[in-house]
């Protein structure tokens, strides 16, 4: 039942997931889902926007010509932390916050990165694929020699919330971990024994494995590049569990296919899927994986719940928690 100061609103959900979450939303709102196996596509987004108030984005391209068509959309939530999809300055001028579902999915990815990382190390991909192509020899374990994780130096680009939950795994393999942030986060190196770094080259010069978790915006678009890897050891192992597009793919093709760094294991891509004539795709020390970092049913479960929560809150006119283009609230 719709509680007070809640009325009937029209909302579009570009993704039929978890069907008892959304229960609540249909008891009070105009609930209309996308049904499709993959995201609404743009065309189908921009048809059904005219009188929608609440907006639930899965990784849907949210650009200027969707608040366009959307005169009387009051809020969007969206359901995953990095919000590079939406266009945020279209948002705030319009006065619409933009909720997203941070650290609920901080252990899950954290996770994945770290999986990632002793799969590069340790050559795993490969060593399955040398079992079931019947290259399994006695000698096989000469024919793949692996990278140790123990003890080595491990630099994180970005300690946030998942940054920080990577640096923590990292102690069991008894790592030294640098990190580099665009602002020091002091009281988090006493927390974590880690290392700052106020330049990024000092950090990728040092580091043995370098995780990369921070957002994309226009600063760290394509901070990776040639320049990047050639100050990197040439028995580095890059780790991208953040977007796509911090990595300059040609530079890092360049980079695999050169020898300029060992290895790299990497969860997006800068064009997601990833085309499958992509070079990336010839190369054999590249770990790809489609964007999974936070797939696991619970994880997903409890990114959907805050993302209609959220979006309920927003249609009732309350504050937003995790808003992140709070302007529009100081602004108001």
């Amino acid at each position: 039942m719709r509680t007070k100061g809640e009325s009937m609103a029209k909302v579009y959900i570009c993704r039929n997931f978890f069907p008892d979450v959304l229960e609540r939303l249909k008891s009070v709102h105009d609930l209309k889902v996308w049904d499709g196996h993959a995201e609404t596509p743009h065309d189908v987004l921009l048809r059904e926007m005219k009188d929608v108030e609440g907006l639930v984005p899965v990784g849907n391209r949210i650009s200027r010509d969707v608040f366009e068509a959307a005169p009387k959309l009051r809020v969007v939530s969206n359901m995953g932390d990095g919000c590079d999809h939406i266009d945020l300055q279209e948002a705030t001028r319009r006065g619409i916050p933009v909720g997203h579902t941070p650290n609920v999915l901080t252990e899950t990815t954290a996770d994945l990165a770290m999986g990632l990382l002793i799969a590069a190390a340790r050559r795993i991909v490969e060593g399955q694929a040398f079992a079931r192509d019947g290259r399994w020899t006695a000698h096989a374990h000469l024919d793949l020699p692996g990278v140790d994780v123990n003890n080595k130096t491990l630099g994180i680009v970005g300690l946030g919330h998942i940054g920080s939950h990577v640096a923590k795994r990292a102690r069991a393999f008894n790592m030294r971990v640098l990190y580099h942030n665009r602002n020091r986060v002091a009281n988090m190196e006493t927390l974590l024994g880690v290392e700052y770094r106020a330049k990024l080259h000092d950090l990728l010069a040092e580091s043995d494995f370098v995780v990369l978790t921070l957002p994309l915006n226009d600063r760290t678009r394509n901070l990776i590049g040639r320049e990047e890897f050639a100050v990197m050891k040439p028995t580095a192992i890059l780790v991208n569990v953040a977007r796509g597009p911090i990595v300059d793919d040609g530079a890092l093709y360049e980079a695999l296919k050169e020898g300029r760094i060992l290895r790299a294991a990497i969860d997006v891509t800068s064009t997601e899927p990833l085309p499958l004539d992509s070079p990336l795709f010839t190369l054999d020390n590249i770990v790809l994986m489609p964007h999974i970092g936070s797939a696991v049913p619970e994880t997903r479960k409890k990114m959907w719940t805050l993302a209609i929560e959220q979006l309920l809150m927003g249609l009732r006119g309350e504050r937003i928690p995790n808003c992140i283009n709070r302007q529009v609230y100081d602004r108001a």
